[in-house]
C-alpha cells in the first residue's frame, strides 16, 4: 500500500461519525408520496351484504308486497339500467379500463357472450319469478343447493371428471334442504320449479363462464362482464317482455310503483355489482364465502320480520343442516380446523385482555339472537299480537309523520 493511501485510509478512520456526509443520491428527485390508505375490509364486507340484502328485500316488496306483478319487467329494466350505467363508467372514469385487456371482437361475443348470456337472462328471469311464489326465507334456503348443482353441472358438461368423494361432501347440503322443504310452511311446487330452474341455468352459466372463457386473456372481473353480458340480456329479456308481460302491462302498473322507486331499485341493483368488484379485490375467497353465509341467515331472518314469512323449527334444522354442509365444502375439514383453532385462540386472548368487553359481547349476541327468533317466530305462534304491535308501531309513526 502506497503511502498515499495509508494516509486516505487512516483519516477515513478519525473521521466523526456523527459528522454531516455528501449525499449519495439527487436530492431533486421526487421522493415517493406515501400510499392511501384504503377502507378497512369490513366496510366492504357490510357494503356487500347490505346491498345484497336489499336487492333481495327490494324486489320481493315491489313484485308481492307492493302488487307489481311483472317480474320479467323488472329484470329487463335493471338489465337497460346496467346498460346505460356501464357505457356512462367506461366512457367517463376508469373502473372499467380492465375491458382492454380482453380481445372482444365480434366473432367472440357472437359465440362465448351471447349463449352465456342467454342462461344468465333465464336464471334472472326464473329467480325473480320465484318471488311470486315464495318467501324470501325459502328462497334463499333453495340456494344453497347451488354449490350441489354446479358440482352435477361441471361433470354433465364434461369440464370435470366425476368425484364420488366430494359428492358425499356436498350431500349434507342436499340433505339439509330436503329436510327445510318438507318443513316449509307455504310450499308452492310453481314457485319451487321456478327456483329450481334458475338455479340450474346460473350453474350452467357459471360453467360455460369456466369453459369459454377460461384462459387468462378472458378473465373479467363482475363490472366488466356486467359491461358485456347487460346489453344483450336487456335485448333478450325484452323479447320476453313483450311477449309474455307486455300486453298486461299498463302505465298505470308503472305508476302504482312509481318511477322513484325503480329507479331507486335499479340503482341498488347496479351498486350491487360494483360492491361486488371492491369485495373481491380488497378480500380473500375464504371472507366471501363467509360473508355469504352471513348474508343468508341475516336474511332469512329480515324475511321472518318484514315480511311475516312463517319458519318452522322442522325447517330451520334443515337449514342449519345445509350451512354447516356448504361451510365444510368450500372451506374442507383440514381448513376448517385451523380456522377454528385460530379463532379459538384470538377469542381467548380478547378474553384474556379484557374480560369484561368479552361478557358484553356475548351477552350482546345472545341478546340479538333472542330478539330476532322471537320477532321472526311472532307471525307464526302469536298472529294477533305480533298484528297488533305492526299496527301500534304503525301509528306512532303515522302521528309522528303527521
Amino acid at each position: 500500500m502506497s503511502s498515499d493511501e495509508k494516509v486516505r485510509s487512516s483519516m477515513d478512520a478519525a473521521r466523526d461519525p456523527a459528522a454531516p456526509v455528501l449525499p449519495t443520491v439527487n436530492p431533486d428527485i421526487e421522493k415517493p408520496q406515501p400510499e392511501v390508505a384504503s377502507l378497512h375490509p369490513a366496510v366492504y364486507i357490510a357494503s356487500w351484504i347490505t346491498l345484497s340484502s336489499s336487492v333481495i328485500v327490494f324486489n320481493k316488496w315491489i313484485l308481492d308486497s307492493a302488487g307489481f306483478h311483472f317480474p320479467i319487467f323488472l329484470t329487463t329494466w335493471h338489465l337497460v339500467f346496467a346498460t346505460v350505467m356501464t357505457q356512462i363508467l367506461a366512457r367517463f372514469t376508469t373502473i372499467l379500463d380492465s375491458r382492454k385487456k380482453v380481445p372482444m371482437t365480434g366473432r367472440v361475443y357472437l359465440r362465448a357472450i351471447v349463449p352465456i348470456g342467454i342462461f344468465f337472462s333465464l336464471s334472472l328471469i326464473c329467480g325473480n319469478q320465484a318471488y311470486l311464489y315464495l318467501s324470501v326465507a325459502f328462497i334463499q334456503m333453495l340456494k344453497a343447493t347451488m354449490p350441489v348443482v354446479l358440482l352435477l353441472a361441471t361433470w354433465g358438461l364434461g369440464v370435470a371428471p366425476p368425484n364420488m368423494k366430494t359428492l358425499g361432501n356436498v350431500s349434507f347440503i342436499v340433505v339439509g334442504v330436503i329436510i327445510a322443504s318438507l318443513g316449509e310452511i307455504k310450499f308452492d311446487m310453481t314457485g319451487f320449479l321456478y327456483q329450481c330452474g334458475g338455479i340450474v341455468f346460473e350453474a350452467i352459466r357459471l360453467v360455460m363462464v369456466q369453459r369459454i372463457l377460461s384462459s387468462a386473456e378472458f378473465k373479467m372481473d363482475p363490472l366488466v362482464s356486467l359491461y358485456y353480458y347487460a346489453p344483450a340480456c336487456a335485448i333478450m329479456n325484452g323479447f320476453v317482455c313483450l311477449i309474455m308481460e307486455a300486453p298486461r302491462l299498463t302505465m298505470a302498473d308503472i305508476q302504482m310503483v312509481g318511477g322513484f322507486v325503480l329507479f331507486a331499485n335499479a340503482l341498488v341493483a347496479f351498486l350491487l355489482n360494483v360492491s361486488v368488484v371492491f369485495l373481491i379485490g380488497k378480500t380473500s375467497s375464504l371472507v366471501l364465502t363467509l360473508s355469504g353465509v352471513l348474508k343468508d341467515i341475516l336474511l332469512v331472518f329480515a324475511s321472518m320480520f318484514l315480511f311475516g314469512d312463517p319458519v318452522s323449527l322442522l325447517q330451520a334444522f334443515g337449514y342449519g343442516i345445509a350451512l354447516c354442509g356448504l361451510i365444510y365444502y368450500k372451506l374442507g375439514a383440514e381448513m376448517l380446523k385451523e380456522y377454528i383453532g385460530q379463532g379459538g385462540m384470538m377469542w381467548a386472548d380478547f378474553g384474556a385482555r379484557k374480560p369484561v368487553a368479552r361478557k358484553l359481547v356475548v351477552f350482546g349476541v345472545v341478546l340479538s339472537g333472542m330478539f330476532l327468533v322471537l320477532a321472526g317466530l311472532a307471525p307464526t305462534f302469536a298472529p294477533e299480537s305480533d298484528q297488533l304491535l305492526k299496527s301500534k308501531i304503525g301509528g306512532l309513526l303515522g302521528e309522528k309523520g303527521a
